[in-house]
Formats: C-alpha cells, structure tokens, sequence
C-alpha cells in the first residue's frame, strides 16, 4: 500500500512539473509575442516600415493564428508600395476569416486606389453587411455613404 501511495504521489508530481513547464512555456511565448507585436507597432507609428515588416514577419512566425498583425503587415507592405502582396495578405485573411470586416476595408482600400472601383465596391458591401450584423451601425453607415458617393461618380 506504501509503494502504491509512494508511485502515485511521483506520477502526481510528475503530472504538475510537466503542466507547470507547459504553462510557463507558453506564458514566454505569449510575452515575446506580446513585446515583438508592440515593437512592430511602434516601428508602423514611426513610418519605419521596413523595419515594422521584419517584426510582424517575427511575430507571425510565433503566433501563425493573429490576423490582426497579418493586417498590419498588410498596411506596411502597402505604404512600401508591395501593393500586390498587401493584397494577396489582405485576401488571405478574409479567407482565413471571413467575418473580418477589417479586412475587407482595407483591400477595398487597395482596390480603390489602383481604380478598381467595382472589386473595391464589393468588399465595401461585404465589409458594410458584416459590420452591420455584428451591431457597429455607425462605421456601416459611413460606408454606406461612400458608396453612395462611389455610384454617383460612376454615373
């Protein structure tokens, strides 16, 4: 009975070191993740985006999952002129994430400003639909007025 308590109080032991160790694993990554995000960030604000892109790279290479810095790295490729690899980010993350109005903003964005005004006016259409299902009327609204503005100049 002693052996038996002895064995299943190691395996116990055992069992916490090893969840303990996970958890602090991924509380490091989740830091340097966390700190790598913010300095990229702060590179985007200083318009050094060279810099910004190696960073958010670093950080997609940590967390694979984040849309929001394939977002930012799309911005950044943008502002770099790499217009056809923002795009290729921006529709990526629409099909990793199809509710993402964010996304369809700013390839619409992009669309826009290459004068692809009908690809940019369905991306606006879908972004408008989902922020309205997802109760941001307001920001749906303004879109609503610039596509207005988008058809009367069409006409």
């Amino acid at each position: 009975m002693l052996e038996t308590f002895s064995l299943s109080s190691v395996i116990a032991a055992i069992v916490v070191v090893f969840s303990l160790a996970i958890l602090g694993y991924f509380a490091w990554k989740t830091l340097i993740t966390s700190d790598l995000f913010q300095k990229g960030v702060n590179l985007y604000q200083a318009k050094d985006y060279a810099g910004a892109e190696i960073v958010f790279h670093k950080v997609i290479s940590l967390n694979s999952t984040n849309d929001v810095v394939r977002l930012l790295l799309g911005d950044v490729l943008y502002q770099q002129g790499k217009v056809e690899a923002a795009t290729e980010l921006f529709q990526e993350v629409i099909r990793r994430s199809p509710k993402n109005p964010d996304a369809y903003l700013r390839l619409a964005n992009v669309l826009m400003q290459q004068e692809r005004q009908k690809e940019a006016q369905v991306n606006l259409l879908q972004a408008k639909d989902l922020l309205q299902k997802q109760r941001q009327p307001e920001k749906a609204q303004k879109i609503s007025l610039l596509l207005d503005k988008m058809s009367a100049k069409s006409s």
